[in-house]
């Protein structure tokens, strides 16, 4: 491809409103362009590395055994009221009306339409299972769209959902769509780790969240470097600590702290660790039951893990904890304390530590459960997120930290759709039966954000050569001018285009300087420089993109160097 033929439009700054590494890269760099809030355009550089993570999760979802369809984007409101969603899905649902007044929505996920197609069209086990996949424009109306289109409300999606006839079936679609997912991102040059996850609003029995790893990522991931063990710090289980007691109990004292409400105060000003201060944290279940959930002072709560302990909760209001406790936040701990309490495994292995008081301007030092605390454990759980350091659950070393961000979700949904939409086979025995099923999430155009993240420097875009624009880039100097260097990029263009490489002939009338920060920008991984100084002595210049320096290499010898190394 000609430069002159193509369109490529650079930018020097990146618009303010522009956050993330690679917001900013895919601006200036011309991939994407903004129409509206959470609404970009795919400009030519930009689709042409979409296509390319298209293609291959195209090519392992076809290896896998899956079947692409296409399913419509918008959908009928019935459809989501058959399985309760329509309501649950929130706000995110952008819900329309045609010219006869009938309900849709712009489709933000396809279980339902799916499920509708199985139960009309499945009527024997001896059609299943069945994996069905589609590539295809969502939408989600994001509270507070960011970060370009790593969270956009339009975006592309593969979206796959099998059907079975039994969970062991499921499960091994699972396991393959697993391994699948695997294939894809080493195939498009990522470092990546697969977790298990929360099912979240999809639902189901059992899932995996697949993360590009990268220092911007919002989700936090612990994983065993000694082990395969790694999970969404949400649902990383936080190993019972193995304390030893305390050789002998303190006095239990009540002591004066002024004004010191929050951990690292109130361990400040008695000179202690924040893991000896109690953390006590007011909620009130679904109920309207007052309850403290006590953590050690340097660990926070999960949300998660406590839901999963409590139902559904909220944080207390100020005056609701007067009212319970008899004094203001800050200083409210469980001794005497008379409403229900639910401890923490790491807190209920402390021993000698600081709590509130449930006095305004006091705390304890000294505590103990047992003595000063009645300890049930019935009411002792998983409540916090791990923290590096901890035992792995597997038992098999110490978990370490590192930030990710999803681009991919698979899902054990079982019968969720299917018992709703009576999305029902005929047994061997002619019975019918409610269908097993899974779900199979990739964020097609998220990938290339999150590539980005991973990949950049100080010039612009280091993408791997799987997902670049172009392979490789011709920039010839004063191609206007002289006549050898442009018989010479015209030649190597020629071979290199004919062995079928993908290659940027950079045609303008540029200096040098602006072909090569345009080049670097945009994320071609290979570029070759032909001058007529180097011709006289039968050299061009070839420079990887991540390589500090550029080599001297013989005019006759640099398409097979080309070949080789796109082929390594």
């Amino acid at each position: 491809m000609r430069v002159s033929q193509f369109f490529i439009s650079t930018l020097k700054e990146a618009p303010s409103e522009a956050e993330l590494v690679s917001h900013r890269l895919m601006l200036r760099a011309g991939y994407i362009r903004k129409l509206a809030s959470g609404l970009y355009t795919w400009m030519p550089l930009g689709l042409r590395v979409l296509r390319k993570v298209e293609n291959i999760v195209r090519e392992e979802m076809d290896r896998s055994g899956a079947i692409e369809l296409l399913m419509p984007a918008v959908q009928p409101a019935e459809l989501w009221q058959e399985t309760g969603r329509w309501d649950v899905f929130g706000p995110q649902m952008l819900k329309i009306k045609d010219r006869h007044d009938n309900l849709f929505c712009f489709g933000p996920t396809h279980e339902e339409v799916i499920t509708d197609i199985a139960r009309r069209e499945v009527k024997s086990y001896r059609q299943l299972p069945l994996n069905f996949y589609q590539i295809q424009t969502k939408f989600r109306d994001e509270v507070r769209p960011r970060f370009g289109v790593m969270r956009a409300r339009e975006f592309v999606m593969k979206d796959a959902y099998s059907f079975h006839a039994g969970y062991e079936s499921l499960e091994q679609t699972y396991r393959v769509m697993h391994d699948t997912y695997s294939r894809i991102f080493t195939r498009l040059g990522l470092q990546f780790r697969a977790v298990a996850a929360e099912t979240g609003a999809i639902g189901g029995s059992g899932s995996h969240e697949f993360h590009v790893l990268a220092d911007s990522g919002e989700d936090a991931l612990a994983f065993c470097p000694a082990s395969d063990y790694a999970a969404n710090v949400e649902l990383a289980e936080a190993v019972a600590p193995q304390a030893a007691p305390a050789a002998h109990l303190e006095e239990l004292v009540k002591t004066i702290t002024p004004g010191q409400k929050s951990i690292e105060e109130v361990a400040a000003f008695l000179n202690v660790a924040a893991q000896q201060v109690l953390k006590a944290i007011a909620v009130v279940d679904a109920d309207g039951n007052f309850i403290l959930l006590l953590l050690r002072g340097d660990h926070t709560l999960n949300e998660i893990k406590a839901g999963k302990a409590l139902g559904e909760f909220r944080f207390a209001t100020d005056d609701e904890i007067q009212y319970h406790m008899g004094c203001r936040p800050g200083y409210i701990g469980p001794v005497d304390a008379t409403v229900r309490i639910l401890l923490d495994r790491a807190a209920a292995a402390m021993s000698n530590f600081v709590c509130g008081a449930n006095d305004d301007g006091f705390h304890y030092t000294g505590a103990n459960f047992g003595r000063d605390i009645h300890l049930d454990e019935a009411n002792v759980h998983d409540l916090r997120n791990v923290v590096s350091g901890d035992s792995s659950p597997d038992g098999k070393g110490m978990l370490e930290l590192c930030r990710g961000i999803e681009v991919g979700h698979i899902f054990q949904l079982r019968t969720k759709y299917s018992e709703a939409l009576n999305a029902t086979y005929l047994d061997e025995n002619g019975q019918a039966q409610v269908m097993e099923m899974g779900c199979y999430g990739i964020g097609v155009s998220r990938i290339v954000a999150a590539a980005i993240e991973q990949n950049y420097d100080e010039r612009g875009i280091t993408l791997p050569a799987a997902m670049a624009p172009f392979q490789i880039a011709i920039a010839p100097i004063g191609i206007k001018k002289s006549e050898a260097v442009r018989n010479a990029t015209e030649q190597l263009y020629a071979e290199l285009t004919a062995a079928g490489i993908e290659v940027l002939l950079d045609d303008r009338d540029e200096r040098p300087g602006v072909m090569f920060a345009d080049l670097e920008l945009i994320g071609i991984p290979h570029r070759i420089v032909i001058g007529e100084r180097g011709l006289k002595q039968g050299m061009v210049e070839y420079q990887e993109r991540r390589a500090p320096a550029a080599q001297q290499i013989p005019l006759q010898d640099i398409a097979k160097l080309v070949q080789s190394k796109l082929c390594d």
